[in-house]
């Protein structure tokens, strides 16, 4: 009895997940859809994390502080706002005759949650494209990547966007809270700066490609495959087909060649690293990241934001894309596919995706 259970249990789970993979993919048509018509009509906004740590200190300031001292803090607050603003008023009309620029410096906040096809790359694109008119050479762009990697051409573009932040003069930084491993590192290592969590994930410059093959199964059934191509190396190794000696090696060859261009890569933008002692596919933990010099600094990016507020503003931009409720869910039905795939493939592996 309990084994029927167990298999209707799997039937159940199964079915499950057809349905959101249903949903993830006509959520992933529509979007796509939208962008082929040009109708994609996101807006960026922005808000001044400056303000939003004074709200959060002022509950516990409440309980803590005493009455006269609320009463004195609050009026040498007064008295500082309404200096800040004289300054940047008179920095405003001084800058209009091309002598200064006006108010503090600046730290642009982004963020980047990766997912296996980078899909977030669209955002970030939107994000510096703002950012970069406004810029100047004394302000900041920190990035908060969060990623263990995936497709290459979806993370080459999304480090190519962050080169976009260098080629403009305007100094980079990359935080790392927890994990920026295979084409999250690569994006990472552009950066002037790396700052990582001393438990964050880095590193893990390696190329990694799957498969399964049915070709036995579908023999031993009597049934045939045929795939027909045009060009000898058009497809190597198959899902269905019969695999060859020679396909496997092309396949390896392949996956070598990416290994070296991402080594190149690295070793160009990050060039204090010793790369053949780091591209072995391994990941370290921040601390000894920071001894292979594939970071810069042990600090998590909340004590970096908390650093930088004292005489900086903080402005953290997101871009947000109008989305159809059908869309809404087939993001999340695909958010979704995507933690379960993950956990599925929960062992040392799972985090070498390029």
């Amino acid at each position: 009895m309990e084994f029927f259970i167990e298999i209707i249990e799997f039937l159940l789970q199964a079915v499950i997940l057809l349905g959101v993979f249903l949903i993830a993919v006509a959520g992933v048509f529509a979007i796509s859809q939208r962008r082929r018509d040009g109708s994609d009509d996101g807006t960026v906004e922005a808000r001044l994390l400056n303000d939003r740590y004074e709200e959060q200190q002022e509950p516990i300031r409440a309980v803590v502080e005493e009455p006269f001292a609320t009463k004195a803090r609050m009026k040498e607050k007064k008295r500082a706002d309404k200096q800040k603003k004289k300054e940047a008023k008179n920095a405003a009309k001084t800058e209009s005759n091309g002598t200064v620029e006006s108010g503090r410096p600046r730290t642009f906040v982004l963020d980047f949650d990766g997912d296996i096809q980078a899909s977030q790359v669209e955002q970030l694109r939107e994000e510096i494209s703002a950012i970069l008119p406004l810029a100047k050479s004394a302000d900041e762009v920190l990035v908060r990547v969060e990623s263990g990697g995936g497709v290459v051409h979806g993370y080459g573009l999304a480090a190519s966007q962050l080169l976009r932040v260098k080629e403009a003069g305007i100094p980079l930084t990359v935080s790392v809270d927890k994990v920026a491993a295979s084409g999250g590192y690569m994006m990472a290592c552009v950066a002037d700066t790396i700052i990582a969590a001393p438990f964050a994930i880095v590193g893990s410059i390696g190329v990694v490609a799957q498969l399964p093959n049915f070709h036995r199964l579908l023999k031993k059934n009597d049934i045939d495959f045929e795939l027909h191509t045009a060009g000898e190396y058009k497809r190597t190794l198959t899902v269905f087909g019969e695999n060859t000696e020679k396909a496997r090696e092309k396949f390896q060859s392949d996956i070598d060649d990416v290994h070296e261009l991402f080594k190149r890569f690295v070793a160009e933008h990050r060039e204090v690293v010793t790369i053949e002692e780091v591209s072995t596919g391994e990941y370290w933990f921040g601390q000894r990241a920071l001894e292979k010099r594939l970071i810069d600094r042990l600090c998590t990016s909340d004590s970096y934001l908390m650093e930088k507020s004292l005489d900086r503003d903080l402005v953290e931009v997101r871009y947000r894309a109008r989305r159809s409720w059908q869309e809404k869910l087939g993001l999340a039905a695909a958010h979704v596919l995507d933690r379960c795939v993950k956990r599925i493939m929960k062992t040392e592996q799972d985090q070498r995706f390029l």
